[in-house]
């Protein structure tokens, strides 16, 4: 409600509000069952006493205006003369039943961006998905053939919360060779690992609870955690990974109840933790008894380099909960991902499984099992490795020749993004909507922070793309920055009224 308060006027404050609400009733703006805001709320929106809001409700009251009702709050009446014709049903007023603060800690940025995913009109760098045309249809279609025959109609049918026996066996050997020893017991099925994000803050995080996370970090874990209502401590990372010289200074301050970190190919900054301060972590981890949750969807995606081992393969004592995922390398459509960890842990997640969801696709887990045992999974891994490296390469070929001057990025290892820094006097806004002119889409890195970020930054992703479209992508998206960077402060007011695709 778009209420305006004139303090210097003769008119009590209280009469104020109530005429700004019955002016905003009578033309129809707020319909008929409208809740009103709570006093309290409302008080706070506007700088008032609750007295002063409820003085100004019972004026509406008195004018038949709105309904007050114990347990239900005040609502617009129904207008005099307006009754209803027999057998007619008002529209139900929808956001009136959403639970308080329920709206703000929603973010609807993951959603749109894959929703641009289809856009045939768009070089889209700003989505986290493999590349289409390089996902093993025609080993699908024989291993389809095979689980009919083998295991027939089981593969559409309820399996446990914790996954499909065999499938989790399958991943405790893939953990293996990953250098992590778990149990198919110890291990969990999610549905992706979106899911084990959101399992870990609902069994883990009461509102007010404090998470460590890199700055930058996965936007999708921060808004998993702001929805959960922590608070969020962000750590700076480098090329090295998370600032563990950092993370030991606060938490000599602080008592977080986690630890999340990327430390394999970085979403976004595609930077790898070394090795000494992944053992760093565990030591301040286990001093502190902190619990360490390790996402690590991008570790089989190394195009050059030597392996590091995760946190959890580092880890004899169970702190780590460790998260991984299908979708970065295969069919992301399936959301089939897995965590592991320590028994206790991993029984309260599946406990909190079973209450959202009860499983997972019970027929995606038999494909997969299939998939990941014998060589298809390696010749899949090789084919992407190779095609993804060469991918990135011209990525990085296209920003040394198109970027102008000020703009810095570093050529990862692997994983599937560039990390760009761009001049800090470029308004982001400004930015998306010229690229949104340009028909090319890229991740503002401001999503990627929990507080101010400290610089620009924007994130490019170049597994998704075609390899033609790379070049010219990148042409359009600095033809944009330029652009951007010497229009006037009077133009770009207006042009930041362009919806930018993201």
């Amino acid at each position: 409600m778009d209420i305006r308060i004139d303090r210097e006027s003769a008119v009590p404050i209280y009469l104020q509000i109530s005429s700004a609400i019955r002016e905003l009733i009578l033309s129809g703006t707020l319909p008929e069952g409208f809740r009103l805001p709570p006093e309290r709320r409302l008080a706070a929106a506007l700088g008032v006493n609750r007295s002063t809001v409820l003085s100004a409700y019972h004026e509406l009251k008195a004018g038949a205006l709105v309904d007050a009702h114990v347990g239900r709050g005040t609502s617009v009446a129904p207008r005099p003369g307006a009754a209803a014709r027999v057998g007619a049903v008002r529209p139900l007023p929808w956001r009136q039943f959403v639970r308080d603060g329920a709206m703000e800690m929603q973010d609807p940025l993951l959603r749109d961006l894959l929703a641009l995913a289809e856009r045939q009109d768009v070089t889209t760098f700003s989505v986290g998905l493999p590349a289409a045309e390089l996902l093993p249809l025609d080993a699908v279609r024989a291993v389809v053939e095979e689980l009919a025959g083998t295991v027939g109609p089981q593969m559409l049918l309820h399996s446990p919360t914790e996954g499909v026996t065999q499938f989790r066996e399958a991943l405790g050997e893939l953990m293996t060779a990953r250098g992590i020893q778990r149990s198919a017991a110890e291990v969990l099925v999610t549905s992706g690992s979106q899911q084990g994000l959101d399992l870990a803050a609902r069994v883990f995080l009461s509102p007010g609870d404090a998470v460590v996370v890199e700055e930058p970090s996965f936007f999708g874990a921060i808004q998993v955690f702001r929805r959960a209502q922590a608070r969020l401590l962000g750590v700076p990372a480098d090329r090295d990974g998370m600032r563990t010289d950092v993370l030991e200074a606060l938490l000599a301050r602080q008592r977080p109840k986690l630890i999340y970190t990327l430390p394999t190919f970085q979403n976004p900054s595609g930077a790898v933790m070394s090795l000494e301060r992944r053992h760093h972590l565990l030591e301040l981890a286990y001093r502190f008894q902190v619990p360490v949750l390790e996402d690590d969807p991008y570790y089989d995606l190394r195009y050059e380099g030597e392996a590091v081992p995760p946190l959890a393969a580092l880890d004899p004592h169970g702190y780590v909960i460790y998260l991984s995922s299908f979708s970065k390398v295969l069919f992301p459509g399936l959301r089939v991902g897995w965590l592991a960890g320590a028994r206790p842990a991993v029984r309260q997640l599946a406990l909190a499984k079973q209450a959202m969801d009860l499983h997972s696709s019970t027929a995606g887990q038999f494909l997969l099992d299939r998939l990941v045992r014998g060589d298809r999974w390696q010749k899949h891994l090789e084919t992407v490795r190779s095609e993804y490296a060469r991918r990135r390469d011209a990525m990085h070929t296209a920003l040394a020749e198109e970027a102008p001057a000020g703009v810095s990025w570093t050529r990862p290892q692997g994983g599937f993004y560039f990390w760009c820094r761009f001049p800090d006097h470029v308004r982001q806004s400004q930015l998306l909507a010229r690229a949104a002119q340009q028909r090319v889409s890229y991740l503002p890195g401001d999503a990627c922070f929990p507080d101010e970020p400290p610089a620009n930054h924007l994130r490019l992703n170049f597994t998704f793309p075609p390899p033609e479209e790379i070049r010219p992508g990148v042409a359009r998206l600095m033809t944009a920055l330029r652009a951007s960077a010497r229009k006037p402060d009077g133009d770009r007011r207006r042009g930041e009224a362009t919806p930018p695709i993201v």
